[in-house]
């Protein structure tokens, strides 16, 4: 595999030549990437940087997978308009935790040294956090878009904030990375990780970015807007979120996801074929037979689920039902959410819409609600 295999859908890999340098070296080198655990879901789009990452691996590189716990605390602002919340300490752990099972499902786990960064973070002394903060301008941080705008809106940007890249940069520093994988929205950070690793007498580490991957929506992926891919999500919603894309983002799915050249012949089966590879990846072949059968049978062909893929809700406590209530069991929804989907006619109970958000329980036992096209679920309990 060469440089061009190792850089493929790059969208920046700085310093020009760097990369080739570094591989003319004949060692093994470390290849970097840091992951934010703000949100524990690892999506289709966040997994982009770790196909570069098994590249590496899969040539005889050490995959360097640095687990954010301790800059989590502050939390990234890069693409953002205002700081992120802060999350407890054990929501930062149980997300780390799911966050690395994820990982899993792109990364050679043999090649993959993970890394908590509150290893050394928490161990700096106000000297040594000074010293760091001395390698980076107070003009230089405000070259940065996201602060840049802030800032000239008078908007407020915090001191914790400013250290964000600064942390990041030490992350580097403190694994001697040789390289450094991120998004395009990452690019001021690791650039700012090469100006600190030469502050501290280290050779700077490439940069690697690679392009952000947009939903069938066209915006980026977000937990938080439900337009995502989680790669441990059920195969049969992954299967029924990928058809979901248009025609016209095929080109860019394929190029980033399957790493291929963009389909030339019928959208559909370019979108069966993905949407295969996507739960054939994190399932398995079996697992992507099912949920494409599942998909033809409820979505192509308007069918109910075989009897033994519809999950069972107990009836929630009331009589009348309300209906909402029982939505919020069965999928996670808001309750507002729910009353918006009834508001639109798309609960069927029975077959048959429904508009009312409240039912006689007796007329509930045993019904088969379907939710939207594609979800169902059996109300039991008397």
């Amino acid at each position: 595999m060469g440089v061009a295999e190792l850089t493929r859908n790059a969208v920046n890999v700085l310093p020009e030549d760097a990369l080739e340098k570094k591989l003319a070296e004949g060692r093994p080198l470390r290849v970097k990437l840091g992951i934010d655990v703000t949100s524990p879901d690892i999506h289709v789009g966040r997994a982009i940087p770790l196909q570069r990452m098994r590249a590496f691996q899969d040539e005889g590189h050490t995959g360097v997978l640095i687990v954010g716990d301790y800059t989590t605390r502050i939390g990234d602002p890069s693409g953002r308009s205002a700081e992120r919340p802060v999350l407890t300490d054990e929501e930062i752990d149980q997300n780390a935790q799911t966050y690395l099972e994820q990982a899993m499902v792109v990364l050679d786990p043999d090649r993959t040294e993970v890394r908590f960064n509150g290893e050394w973070l928490a161990k700096l002394t106000y000297a040594e956090v000074v010293r760091l903060a001395r390698t980076i301008t107070v003009a230089r941080m405000l070259e940065r878009d996201d602060f840049a705008k802030r800032f000239g809106t008078g908007e407020p940007i915090s001191v914790s904030e400013l250290l964000y890249p600064l942390m990041q940069g030490y992350d580097s520093v403190a694994v001697e990375a040789d390289v450094e994988l991120g998004g395009t929205d990452q690019l001021y950070n690791l650039l700012a990780g090469r100006e600190i690793m030469e502050a501290y007498g280290l050779e700077p580490q490439v940069v690697l970015t690679t392009p952000l991957l947009l939903s069938w929506d066209g915006e980026k992926m977000s937990s938080s807007l439900g337009n995502n891919i989680p790669l441990t999500m059920a195969p049969e919603e992954q299967f029924g979120r990928t058809m979901r894309i248009s025609d016209l983002q095929l080109p860019q799915w394929y190029e980033l996801v399957l790493e291929e050249p963009p389909p030339t012949g019928d959208p559909l089966e370019a979108k069966l074929r993905l949407a295969r590879f996507i739960v054939q990846r994190s399932h398995g072949d079996e697992a992507a037979r099912a949920a494409e059968a599942h998909f033809t049978r409820v979505v192509r062909e308007g069918r109910a689920p075989d009897e033994d893929e519809i999950p069972k809700v107990e009836l929630p406590d009331g009589d009348p039902v309300h209906l909402p209530a029982a939505l919020e069991l069965a999928f996670g929804m808001t309750r507002g959410e729910a009353r918006r989907l009834i508001g639109q006619g798309g609960l069927r109970i029975n077959g048959e819409v429904v508009t009312e958000l409240d039912l006689p329980r007796a007329s509930l036992a045993e019904a088969l609600v379907q939710a939207g096209k594609r979800r169902y679920f059996r109300l039991t309990g008397p």
